[in-house]
């Protein structure tokens, strides 16, 4: 990914951007004046403008004046002449105007969903890189209580949800671009950081700061992608998003199980090469996409849904450790129900509500809401269970699992670029979904039926594993692109962060799920009858998101699918 970004921010400087004079074979000169008018070297006289040789000569032509009009037929110069009086004639040639900091903003669409696609790679990927090395990271900081490391990831997880909406809502205020670029620098510094740190609490710090940095690059990207893609290619880039996202995320234990064979240190180490091309490439080339004049965001609300959130996560993710019935559980979860409860009457009531109750309004971005969530659930559910049952009743090493679980996530950008299009253009966003989540519940289903004690993956496991994968790449990105193609521009980064907040609640969700049901099995025959029983509650998850898509995105079919995938219509 970062030789490709360098490589396609070659491609585009040799094009010249959006204003470019001269083919490599003399074709026409021309630009735009950032409206998409034709700037004309002509003078305005009707003069011609010709260009001229094969590797891109001077373009030339006269104003009316005989006053000659040059330009770098090629390689972007600036398009230069004289009027016959002596006063220059100067037009943009193809090389957008510097800053003093060397910023071009001259990005294609396909750059820019390189770019912020590396960074949703960050936040992704992290989600689950992590949980492999736990162990060695105890081990490195001399404890034996996996309570007290699993912070490692439940701080991540809190912060992370948390923020996104917030994050997501403040981001519409500003340029985007420089949104983005500062969460990926927030990130990439705190990555380096969890590298170094010497002690536990330190490293719980450190991913609380990384949090941070994804929470606001995550709304920041894809309001990015929205905001620079013509609107017939806007599915094919948020499932292009979503299925980097997801592979991201479903190779994290395989990256993981990787890195951890030389040092836990690696799986936040392998972070700062891709941090540092986003950053580099993304200053000198994302455009300025700037900031709608709103109000500010309502205080209130935002610490409403910012302190609920993180309740209802603790509650989740901690209530094995602490008990279900204790009262730190209890005590969570009734101020999660608490806060979010007030947090919804607020945003009815409140003139400029973090969370506008118009986005739920739409069908499309509420159906494809509720879908997300269920089937989120599923999916994280799915991940962790194929961990622990490798690792935990297979005996296997994290490297071994992590290679294990590869074939899966190979599935997903498969179906999500080249089969999920076509069949949302013919049956419809809401039946490909439930298409996908059946699909995805019967992978799950295979291990439930199958798996045995006895270590056997081609037999028990693999199946399982291609089949999830299809599912993966069926279901998220067209949910996400139906999500996504439904909000107005004044509300991309807004309405994508509550799609990926829904997202990260039900993965928690799902992994809390999971350890309920799970529960302190010991012994092959009870741990077995445990995991049997997990896996058709998460293939019932799954197959409860798939009735949501059907219900509240099937009967509107027809402008689903022209909202959500208007692919169809020729490319430009």
């Amino acid at each position: 990914m970062v030789l490709a970004m360098f490589k396609l921010s070659q491609l585009d400087q040799g094009r010249g951007g959006e204003g470019r004079t001269g083919g490599a074979r003399g074709g026409a000169s021309r630009g735009e004046d950032g409206r998409g008018g034709a700037l004309r070297g002509d003078g305005g006289r009707g003069g011609a403008l010709r260009t001229g040789g094969a590797r891109g000569g001077a373009s030339r032509g006269e104003d009316g004046r005989g006053g000659a009009l040059r330009g770098d037929g090629g390689r972007g110069g600036a398009l230069r002449g004289d009027d016959g009086q002596g006063r220059a004639l100067r037009g943009d040639g193809g090389e957008p105007a510097r800053s003093a900091f060397g910023r071009r903003g001259d990005a294609s669409s396909r750059l820019v969903l390189l770019i912020v696609c590396a960074g949703v790679v960050l936040a992704s990927l992290d989600l689950f890189i992590v949980n492999v090395a736990l162990p060695d990271i105890a081990r490195d900081f001399g404890t034996t209580n996996l309570a007290d490391v699993s912070w490692v990831l439940n701080a991540y997880a809190i912060t992370y949800a948390a923020l996104l909406v917030l994050f997501g809502r403040m981001a519409e205020r500003r340029a985007r671009q420089n949104g983005f670029l500062l969460g990926v620098a927030i990130f990439t510094a705190a990555s380096a950081a969890c590298g170094l740190a010497d002690s536990l609490p330190a490293l719980v710090a450190f991913r609380i700061l990384q949090a941070v940095g994804a929470a606001l690059l995550t709304p920041t990207s894809l309001s990015l992608i929205l905001a620079t893609t013509d609107a017939e290619r806007r599915s094919d880039a948020v499932r292009a998003w979503t299925a980097v996202g997801g592979v991201a995320a479903a190779i994290g234990p395989v990256v993981g199980g990787l890195l951890v064979a030389g040092s836990w240190r690696w799986v936040f180490f392998v972070n700062l090469p891709i941090g540092i091309a986003a950053l580099v490439v993304g200053w000198r080339r994302l455009p300025h996409v700037p900031g709608h004049p709103v109000p500010h965001p309502d205080a209130l609300g935002a610490a409403l849904i910012t302190v609920g959130i993180a309740a209802l996560t603790a509650g989740l993710v901690k209530g094995e450790d602490w008990g279900w019935g204790s009262a730190p559980t209890v005590v969570a979860l009734a101020v999660a129900v608490t806060t979010l409860g007030l947090f919804v009457l607020r945003s009815l009531r409140h003139r400029n509500p973090l969370v506008d109750p118009a986005l739920f309004r739409m069908r499309a971005f509420s159906g494809a809401s509720v879908a997300m969530t269920l089937f989120s659930m599923a999916f994280g559910g799915m991940l962790l269970s194929v961990v622990l049952w490798e690792q935990g009743v297979w005996g296997w090493s994290a490297l071994k699992t992590g290679l294990a679980i590869a074939p899966g996530p190979l599935m997903v950008p498969v179906f999500a670029f080249f089969v999920a299009g076509p069949l949302i253009v013919r049956f419809g966003a809401g039946r490909v979904a439930a298409a996908g989540t059946t699909i995805f519940a019967a992978g799950i289903a295979w291990w439930a039926l199958a798996a045995g004690v006895e270590p056997d993956y081609v037999g028990d496991m693999l199946g399982g594993m291609l089949v999830t994968g299809v599912g993966v790449g069926l279901t998220l990105p067209t949910l996400m692109a139906t999500a996504a193609g439904s909000l107005p521009p004044q509300s991309f980064a807004t309405g994508s962060a509550v799609i990926n907040m829904l997202r990260q609640v039900g993965l928690a969700v799902g992994v809390a799920v999971l350890i309920a049901v799970l529960g302190t099995a010991s012994g092959a025959t009870d741990q077995l009858a445990a995991f049997q029983a997990a896996w058709w509650v998460l293939a019932a998850l799954s197959l409860a998101g798939g009735v949501a898509a059907l219900l509240l995105l099937a009967p509107r079919r027809r402008a689903a699918v022209h909202a959500a995938q208007p692919a169809a219509a020729p490319t430009r």
